[in-house]
C-alpha cells in the first residue's frame, strides 16, 4: 500500500465508499466508519484456511445446503456499523438472497476465523463479540499456534460455548456435519478429500 492509499485508509468513509476504495488485495475490514488494517496471513493459517475452503465447500455442495465462501470476502453487520472478512463463512440456502457480489448482507450462518498472535485479540473478543450481537448462527475460532479450537452455538440468542466429544464436534447449522479437532490442529491439515471420505459423502 503506497502513502496515498494509507492516508486514504486513515479517513473516516460509509461502508459503499469503503467498498469502492477496497479492492481484492487490500488487507482490511470496516469499523463504524474507520478501516482497519491487518497484517497477512502465515503459512500455518493458509494451510488451516485452505483445509477447511475444501472441506466445507465440498460438502456443501454435495449437499446442496448453500454457499461457502472465504476472505477476503466482507460480511456486512449494518446495525453494528461493522464489516468483517472472516476465513470462512457459510450461507444457508435460504439465505442466499442476501449475497451481493463482493459481500454478505447480515450474518453468516456460520463464521470460522483462523487465528495468530496478532488477531488473536480480536479473534477472541471484538469479533466474538459482534457475531453474537450481529445473529452469526454459529463461530469457530481455530487457534493452531495454541492448539485448540473453540466452537460457539447459538441458543437464546446468544453463543454457548459447545465442547467436542472423544475429539469430535458436530455442527449446528451444518445438518450432518462433524469435524475431528485433530485436522484443524494437524500441521499439515490432512487433504481435505480424506476429511470427506471420513464423513461418508464421497467413495
Amino acid at each position: 500500500m503506497d502513502v496515498k492509499e494509507r492516508e486514504l485508509a486513515a479517513e473516516r468513509m460509509s461502508y459503499e465508499e469503503f467498498l469502492a476504495w477496497c479492492d481484492e488485495d487490500t488487507l482490511a475490514e470496516w469499523v463504524d466508519g474507520e478501516v482497519v488494517m491487518y497484517s497477512p496471513a502465515s503459512r500455518r493459517h493458509q494451510e488451516v484456511q485452505k483445509f477447511l475452503l475444501g472441506f466445507l465447500d465440498g460438502y456443501v455442495r454435495i449437499r446442496e445446503l448453500g454457499v461457502v465462501l472465504g476472505a477476503p470476502f466482507q460480511m456486512y453487520l449494518e446495525p453494528l456499523k461493522r464489516a468483517r472478512e472472516p476465513d470462512v463463512l457459510f450461507i444457508k440456502k435460504e439465505n442466499l438472497g442476501r449475497l451481493h457480489d463482493t459481500y454478505l448482507e447480515g450474518p453468516a450462518d456460520l463464521v470460522v476465523e483462523v487465528t495468530s498472535e496478532e488477531s488473536r485479540l480480536r479473534d477472541y473478543g471484538e469479533k466474538l463479540a459482534e457475531y453474537e450481537l450481529g445473529g452469526v448462527g454459529e463461530y469457530w475460532i481455530v487457534d493452531p499456534e495454541r492448539g485448540e479450537v473453540r466452537f460457539f452455538q447459538r441458543k437464546g440468542g446468544r453463543f454457548i460455548p459447545v465442547f467436542p466429544d472423544e475429539g469430535v464436534y458436530r455442527s449446528a447449522v451444518v445438518p450432518g456435519l462433524w469435524v475431528r479437532v485433530e485436522w484443524l490442529l494437524s500441521d499439515p491439515p490432512p487433504p481435505a478429500l480424506v476429511a470427506l471420505r471420513e464423513l461418508g459423502v464421497i467413495p
